[in-house]
């Protein structure tokens, strides 16, 4: 038990007892306001993606009338892809994530194709480069030449950042099933198999 003091305190110690009373209400406000900017920043950026994604499917509406070239100048079009599950990976050699990748996905590709599964590389690269990469590292599946329009392409379908690298998933209707910006993981490539 204290003692009650003999003297009245003084006005400082007055308002220092009020501080002390005020603090944790103001943290709590503090708290309180911090969370709520938080779950309104959350849900801003989920209907940020929700328009994204919705705005795919009307961003890119001559999609499969593309065309590109493979490395050697060889004609690629899109229309060839149309009509089973796509893989796309957006990539380019200068980009390490996206060489240390590029092994995953060829696997990946290797193992499905039987189950109708293409995957296409898109290089965000020059061809002299992207040829001589895949004089050293071949790759089992078709590569197009997509240049810097690639960037443009991959915002348009999701990439809103423009980063590689890049993947996105289409099912056999041609309608988009999973994105990945980033290196992909085996896990990621395992869940494609249930989605075609």
């Amino acid at each position: 038990m204290n003692p009650k003091p003999d003297h009245p305190a003084s006005p400082h110690q007055a308002e220092l007892e009020a501080t002390r009373v005020r603090l944790p209400r103001r943290a709590l406000l503090g708290v309180a306001a911090a969370a709520a900017l938080g779950a309104g920043a959350t849900a801003a950026w989920m209907q940020g993606r929700k328009a994204a994604e919705s705005a795919v499917t009307t961003a890119v509406p001559d999609f499969w009338t593309l065309q590109w070239t493979t490395p050697d100048g060889a004609p690629l079009p899109m229309q060839s892809f149309q009509g089973k599950p796509l893989l796309i990976n957006f990539w380019a050699t200068w980009c390490p994530p996206c060489v240390e990748e590029l092994p995953l996905i060829n696997v990946f590709y290797q193992e499905n194709k039987a189950n109708g599964w293409q995957v296409l590389g898109l290089a965000v690269d020059k061809p002299a480069q992207v040829k001589t990469f895949l004089s050293k590292t071949p790759l089992a599946f078709a590569v197009g030449m997509a240049g810097l329009g690639g960037t443009d392409l991959s915002r348009k379908l999701g990439n809103l950042g423009g980063g590689l690298p890049f993947t996105v998933a289409f099912d056999s209707a041609g309608g988009i099933i999973q994105r990945k910006m980033g290196q992909v993981t085996a896990d990621d490539l395992r869940a494609l198999r249930s989605l075609k």
